[in-house]
């Protein structure tokens, strides 16, 4: 399918799907390959992404990786030396300092020649080869080819120029922060990072459910603030159809619980809340009318104020129509949440202890992480 600009999408709807795509696409590569991730996990999933890259090095291609220190925490010192002793280039994200502990590069990109670029939110480790509902946790990315993979590729020589994080100034990447030009209709490209003031996946967000007929949310980490939270609940009040797919499964129990303390604001609102059950959901897509936003963000603090993350919203009936499938796929592997049953089913000692996540993800994390960001020099 192909949007006005030229760029083409094509969904990859599970784990294997995504890897087999992204390491064909290494394969091919001739100039030159960008890969980063957050998580890049040891084993042969690594493995084999790490013999595709030292293979297009080989063959001529420029290739440089950029992995999050704190993310990518397992993978061995040595891990990338062979990738570097073929003339390829491996960075950490601002390596392991407890002075900016809190600051991480959240996002998930492959460019590949300037012309094919991956997004969503898989990781590179053995946990997302799978389909979603009989093994492997579900997720969710988009293979993109045309104009828009070169300005993703721009994106990543910001981030490797920044990987040693001495320094929170930095003029490019606030510039590429805002919105594509109109040159290109129908997509803009959000960058999330710190910094704590205006953030631009926040404010497309507040903007298309001011306006929004129909939203639909599956996402892995919801802890929308309160602003946001406000806006979920006037959508739906004002007769609004608002669906939020989250996790009955969670790699993050403090996570999980600070979300479900929100299900009750939410409930009495007529916001319709579903929990996926066959696997972990680590799936990121909103849906807001022909809105579709495809990338690393979660609806948490740590994406919308901390965390470096890459998130695209598309404009396209037909892209809408296509992600509203996906999201009634999901939707048949979910059970619902009745709001009398869910009021019944909380003890006061359940209810103590999603509001002390609550505490401890909306407000004391970022305070930390906001502590270490003004600490830096500029």
């Amino acid at each position: 399918m192909t949007l006005p600009s030229g760029t083409r999408w094509t969904w990859l709807r599970t784990g294997r799907e995504a890897f087999a795509a992204m390491l064909d696409a290494i394969e091919s590569a001739r100039r030159s390959v960008c890969l980063e991730m957050y998580i890049f996990a040891p084993g042969p999933l690594g493995e084999r992404f790490r013999q595709t890259l030292i293979r297009a090095r080989q063959r001529g291609a420029a290739v440089r990786v950029l992995v999050d220190a704190i993310g990518s925490l397992e993978l061995p010192d040595d891990f990338w030396t062979p990738l570097r002793e073929v003339g390829g280039e491996a960075r950490i994200f601002n390596p392991i300092s407890l002075k900016r502990l809190g600051i991480r590069n959240h996002r998930k990109l492959l460019v590949c020649d300037n012309s094919v670029a991956f997004i969503g939110g898989f990781n590179i480790a053995p946990e997302y080869d799978g389909d979603g509902i009989t093994e492997g946790w579900r997720d969710l990315g988009m293979r993109l080819e045309g104009p828009l993979a070169a300005e993703l590729a721009a994106t990543f020589d910001d981030m490797f120029g920044l990987a040693d994080f001495r320094h929170k100034a930095f003029p490019r990447l606030r510039r590429a922060a805002l919105p594509r030009p109109a040159a290109a209709p129908g997509e803009q490209i959000l960058l999330g990072q710190p910094g704590f003031g205006r953030n631009p996946l926040r404010r497309a967000l507040r903007a298309d459910l001011r306006r929004a007929r129909r939203a639909q949310f599956m996402v892995a980490y919801f802890l929308p603030p309160p602003r946001l939270l406000r806006l979920f609940q006037r959508t739906s009040r004002r007769g609004a159809e608002v669906q939020l797919i989250l996790p009955a499964r969670s790699d993050v129990a403090l996570s999980q619980m600070a979300a479900r303390s929100q299900y009750r604001r939410l409930l009495r609102s007529g916001v319709d809340i579903y929990e996926y059950q066959p696997q972990v959901l680590h799936a990121k897509l909103f849906v807001v009318d022909d809105a579709v936003y495809i990338g690393s963000a979660n609806l948490d603090p740590r994406s919308l104020s901390v965390n470096y993350e890459l998130t695209i919203r598309f404009e396209h009936p037909q892209m809408a129509g296509e992600a509203r499938e996906i999201f009634a796929d999901a939707l048949a592997h979910c059970r619902r949440v009745d709001a009398l049953e869910w009021r019944r089913s909380r003890s006061i000692w359940t209810r103590l202890k999603q509001r002390l996540a609550l505490w401890l993800l909306a407000r004391l994390d970022p305070w930390l992480a906001r502590q270490q960001w003004r600490a830096l020099p500029d």
